[in-house]
């Protein structure tokens, strides 16, 4: 078990640094998109809070994957100078 933990960590740690700079600014995008869709859904559609945060964490959730993939998909398409 402690192979299988081990492996898992490391393999998490390589995910991390490879992908350091995309995994924070996707982070940054999603925390202000939950704001952002909660004060939205309150002011404009009326709705409680709870129904709010709900939608606000179901949607971005969806929008993060999709952000991530774009970013990684347009940094390998941008040259280094």
């Amino acid at each position: 078990m402690t192979e299988l933990t081990h492996g898992i960590h490391g393999a998490a740690r390589r995910i991390y640094e490879n992908n350091k700079g995309s995994l924070l600014r996707t982070l940054v995008y999603t925390i202000g998109h939950f704001v952002i869709a909660i004060t939205v859904l309150m002011l404009i559609a009326d709705v409680s809070f709870s129904i709010a945060l709900t939608d606000a964490i179901v949607e971005p959730l969806a929008n993060t994957v999709w952000y991530f993939l774009l970013d990684k998909f347009w940094a390998s398409k941008v040259k280094n100078k």
